[in-house]
């Protein structure tokens, strides 16, 4: 009986993500893959060539880097992506003074970037 063809997961997404959150966190390959217990070699492919990570290893960089699997896994996300993730991370760790800090700035921002000028676009920025 011959085999049901089961398509393979492209892992790039996954693997560019980990590599950005990585670097956003100024961790050498080395220290990370000290820590998991990994090879340098390991990470690298999953890093850069979509390699697929074993269940532990992937559960474990999700967790690390607050990545979030909908955007990589679902066609439309559930829930929050990985950016919103990582931010409500930041946001936990962070003092009532900083949380006042972030909501103000993040008022202004949001107040510039839908003002009501037409030749302004969000994505002109972005």
């Amino acid at each position: 009986m011959a085999k049901r063809p089961v398509p393979r997961y492209d892992f790039k997404a996954f693997g560019e993500a980990i590599k950005t959150a990585r670097k956003g966190r100024k961790e050498s390959r080395k220290k990370v893959c000290d820590e998991m217990y990994i090879s340098p070699r390991y990470l690298a492919n999953i890093e850069n060539m979509g390699q697929h990570p074993s269940l532990q290893i992937f559960f474990e960089l999700m967790l690390r880097y607050n990545i979030s699997v909908d955007q990589f896994l679902l066609e439309q996300p559930a829930g929050k992506n990985t950016q919103r993730r990582q931010l409500d991370a930041l946001l936990d760790d962070m003092s009532d003074t900083g949380i006042r800090i972030v909501t103000s700035t993040a008022r202004e921002i949001a107040a510039f970037f839908f003002c009501e000028s037409p030749s302004f676009s969000v994505f002109s920025v972005l």
